[in-house]
């Protein structure tokens, strides 16, 4: 059995108990830069409570894979022989995956990776590849272990050979559709949030290993008969994840105040005051500072720089001058995303920004900024990808293929595509000005519908202040 020396006292589940090596992997500075990194980024800027990190968080997902792996092993040795689960080695590594799977995250990471696509995400083999190297403290810590490659492999399956890579219910345990990495920050968004939600704890006892596949999946058969309290439940987290994103991660405060820290850090790597190196090893804080020092002179970019970070200190907010949600614009997203998301597409942001901004004067006499926010396709895609056994059915496939019997699974990924987005910013708040940049907007995307009414919006109170947590 693991032997666990140490304890942590969580807030969210109280006692955790970790290991020496799990110990000393959280002591090295990769992992400690981690206490500094917010795990919702800006929210706090929303809901002031949600000043948990990542640290914690990693320090709960390997808690809750072990309970996870606990309750799998039960289910083993009550079956005959159809299921597998983990030995104490694989509980091992698996821990390990789990207390350093975020370490890759940048400071305002998503904001930067998936409102920009200037960087790759967090997670793409080459980031985890670096940083578990045996030139970090954090990859020779893991060297140590002598399971740095199967780590590695779990969370990062290309980036080794065929035969370091575990078995998929490793990996699952990590990096599923339901997994540890869910429950927990599901559970410690909510409580630092404030947000009344919990699923119920029953949800670590409906997953089983296929011993022949050895794949992670969950039983919904029981004497033929579909097990509806166990799909429900599964229901009930995908439906919290989704109640999450419209709440708090996808809330509209949260993505103007992202984009501000993304357009700074935008400016600043365009203009080679900041490199990649120097955001990996950065926490919220130095980035705010490095991005508030960084010297371009007297040039336009230099101002809108300083104009962007100050505004984000002092909570001034870009107001939405147009928004044009998916729902309005099936015909129009597609073009949208390759224009102004991913490689290659700053540049193009920052002429039509620019452009928006120079027209905007010469109808107000007004010099303002323009902000255009336009996050990926596929962050709202959150297919029930996990594996079920459904009644009748002799092969485990993904939740999502029984549809048709589960109305829920067909709402939950429309209204998750729904949630997409693209955002036309202004740094004021004047409503004759953001309504004549939303008139410039109609002539700039005249293939695209603004659902935004901005004399509704503002016709109580012009500088209307955004309300934190709604």
């Amino acid at each position: 059995m693991l032997r666990f020396d140490h304890i942590i006292r969580d807030p969210v589940h109280g006692d955790v108990p970790l290991t020496s090596e799990e110990l000393r992997i959280l002591d090295t500075v990769e992992m400690q830069r981690l206490r500094n990194i917010r795990q919702l980024g800006t929210a706090y800027l929303v809901y002031p409570g949600a000043q948990h990190s990542r640290f914690e968080h990693s320090v709960g997902t390997a808690h809750f894979a072990s309970k996870m792996i606990r309750e799998i092993n039960v289910s083993r040795d009550q079956d005959g022989g159809r299921l597998g689960g983990f030995d104490d080695h694989e509980e091992r590594v698996v821990r390990l995956a789990a207390l350093v799977h975020d370490a890759t995250h940048l400071p305002f990471g998503h904001n930067i990776e998936d409102q920009t696509g200037l960087l790759p995400r967090h997670d793409v083999p080459d980031r985890f590849s670096s940083l578990f190297s045996l030139n970090t403290e954090l990859g020779q810590e893991l060297e140590r272990t002598g399971v740095r490659q199967q780590v590695l492999g779990i969370l990062a399956p290309e980036a080794v050979s065929e035969t370091d890579r575990p078995p998929a219910h490793w990996r699952e345990i990590v990096s599923g559709t339901i997994d540890a990495d869910m429950l927990d920050y599901l559970a410690r968004d909510a409580m630092f949030t404030g947000l009344n939600l919990q699923y119920d704890s029953r949800i670590f006892s409906m997953f089983r290993v296929e011993r022949r596949t050895q794949r992670l999946y969950v039983e919904l058969e029981s004497r033929g008969y579909l097990k509806e309290a166990i799909l429900s439940e599964l229901l009930r987290c995908l439906d919290a994840r989704y109640f999450f994103s419209e709440r708090v991660y996808y809330h509209h405060a949260k993505i103007a105040s992202g984009a501000l820290i993304a357009k700074a850090v935008e400016i600043a790597l365009l203009e080679g005051v900041v490199d990649f190196s120097q955001l990996q090893c950065a926490t919220d804080a130095g980035l705010l500072s490095m991005l508030a020092k960084a010297d371009l002179g007297d040039s336009p970019e230099g101002a809108r720089l300083k104009t962007f970070v100050d505004a984000y200190n002092s909570r001034r907010l870009p107001k939405r001058a147009a928004v044009y949600p998916v729902y309005a614009n099936q015909n129009a997203q597609e073009g949208l995303i390759q224009r102004f998301f991913g490689a290659g597409s700053a540049q193009e942001r920052r002429r039509v920004e620019d452009g928006l901004a120079a027209a905007l004067e010469e109808r107000t006499g007004e010099r303002v900024p323009v902000l255009l926010y336009c996050p990926a396709g596929h962050m709202q895609l959150k297919s029930a990808r996990l594996l079920v056994h459904w009644p009748g059915e002799s092969d485990l496939r993904p939740l999502n293929d029984f549809r048709e019997h589960v109305p829920r699974l067909g709402d939950l990924e429309k209204a998750y595509q729904g949630m997409w987005k693209f955002y036309v910013l202004a740094m004021t708040r004047e409503p004759k000005i953001l309504q004549a940049l939303g008139q410039l907007c109609a002539e700039e995307f005249p293939e695209a519908q603004n659902l935004l009414q901005l004399g509704s919006e503002f016709a109580q109170d012009p500088i209307k202040k955004e309300t934190h947590g709604v």
